[in-house]
């Protein structure tokens, strides 16, 4: 992971409240775990574990102990193992209090694409779509824009959705916004961003109300 996924899962730590249980989607929200204090929240993977753990160094790695996403993590002391179908009960039941997602695409209204691209194999929306769902709050944790250096954050979206139901705050490297009355609102502009900056790599319409850096 660079460094500026592991800067993205930092900035997102403030916005998980204390003692919340959380699950953390594949790629830069894993790396959320490694940046949360010690017992700050309870960590959920839809495989059946809550209590996850930091990444495990190289040589504590047990191959039996993966998060949803096949990596390795660690288990906290008083972790609970249970089934997946258990766990995806805790989600519908709107037992997870937060959801920290990656997306492929952001649009205007604060709807995520974040599981398909048209012409690309696919192998599932996996738990994507229920933590959307059910979780009480989603956090969107992205890089501001694509590899190609187009917006991610757009006024509609060209991949498939992976749900209705908007996001709640969507944290890049740059920037911060919240999704409010049915819109995006910028609420901080990163260390080392400008608003300028934010303004021509963001293509969606956003209300601004910007808030001092905090990470």
């Amino acid at each position: 992971m660079s460094d500026i996924q592991r800067r993205i899962a930092a900035r997102v730590v403030p916005h998980i409240p204390a003692r919340s249980v959380v699950n953390l989607g594949i790629g830069i929200p894993t790396m959320v775990a490694d940046h949360l204090p010690d017992h700050a929240a309870y960590l959920h993977t839809e495989n059946g574990l809550l209590g996850v753990g930091p990444t495990p160094a190289p040589d504590r790695v047990d191959p039996d102990l993966v998060h949803a996403g096949k990596q390795p993590v660690t288990a906290r002391p008083g972790a609970a193992y249970f089934a997946s179908s258990q766990s995806f009960g805790m989600i519908r039941g709107g037992h997870v209090e937060v959801a920290v997602l990656g997306a492929l695409q952001i649009d205007a209204a604060g709807h995520i694409a974040n599981w398909a691209i048209p012409g690309k194999p696919v192998l599932g929306v996996g738990g994507a779509m229920d933590l959307l769902v059910g979780a009480r709050t989603v956090v969107v944790a992205t890089t501001h824009t694509a590899k190609d250096g187009s917006p991610k954050i757009v006024a509609e979206c060209a991949f498939p959705l992976t749900a209705r139901r908007p996001v709640d705050v969507v944290v890049t490297e740059a920037a911060t916004f919240r999704v409010i009355d049915g819109g995006l609102v910028l609420t901080e502009v990163a260390d080392g961003f400008t608003l300028e900056w934010v303004r021509g790599h963001t293509s969606a319409d956003y209300r601004v109300a910007v808030e001092p850096a905090r990470v």
